[in-house]
């Protein structure tokens, strides 16, 4: 397996989980699907991910974003897709994983995504607030996806991302 077959493998693993028991775009009218007042949105496509969308399915678009770190891409879409076209960021989204120090040793931790308090409800109850089976499934896919560097360079940069902007 490689870094790409571990992305697919997470996608699969997160395909029938979510954030609570039903469809949690309800709660919020799928705020996450939207870009916000000044037309930003999308997520980052994790290290290598983009080769899944090519061909790009309609309504969808890959610009280059470098703010968490050199290279990535950032896919956005028009509001709406089948779930076998989402990210998988917006897999796990308001989750995210990040690897930080921590007693000397690296460690893997999945958080409240900092960028989601602006648009879901659910990210001020924490992890805890959510539906137990789908933390355990992003944490599970985080660790899959960590046995490849360029997947742990992209949670240190990630981490490091959030530290800048003051988030945690």
């Amino acid at each position: 397996m490689g870094a790409l077959d571990a992305v697919v493998w997470a996608r699969e693993h997160l395909m029938d989980v979510t954030p609570l028991r039903r469809d949690c775009g309800r709660t919020c009218g799928a705020a996450c699907c939207r870009s916000d007042e000044d037309g930003q949105g999308g997520m980052l496509l994790f290290p290598g991910e983009e080769a899944l969308y090519d061909p790009l399915p309609a309504g969808f678009e890959i610009t280059r974003d470098d703010a968490v770190m050199p290279g990535m891409n950032l896919l956005t879409c028009a509001g709406s897709c089948l779930r076998e076209q989402r990210p998988l960021a917006c897999r796990m989204f308001p989750l995210t994983p990040v690897l930080a120090p921590e007693d000397g040793r690296e460690r893997l931790r999945v958080r409240v995504d900092p960028r989601a308090f602006a648009v879901c409800p659910l990210s001020e109850y924490g992890v805890r607030g959510m539906d137990g089976a789908f933390g355990r499934a992003v944490l599970e896919s985080a660790r899959m996806l960590c046995q490849y560097e360029e997947h742990r360079a992209y949670f240190r940069a990630l981490t490091a991302y959030f530290k800048r902007l003051r988030t945690w």
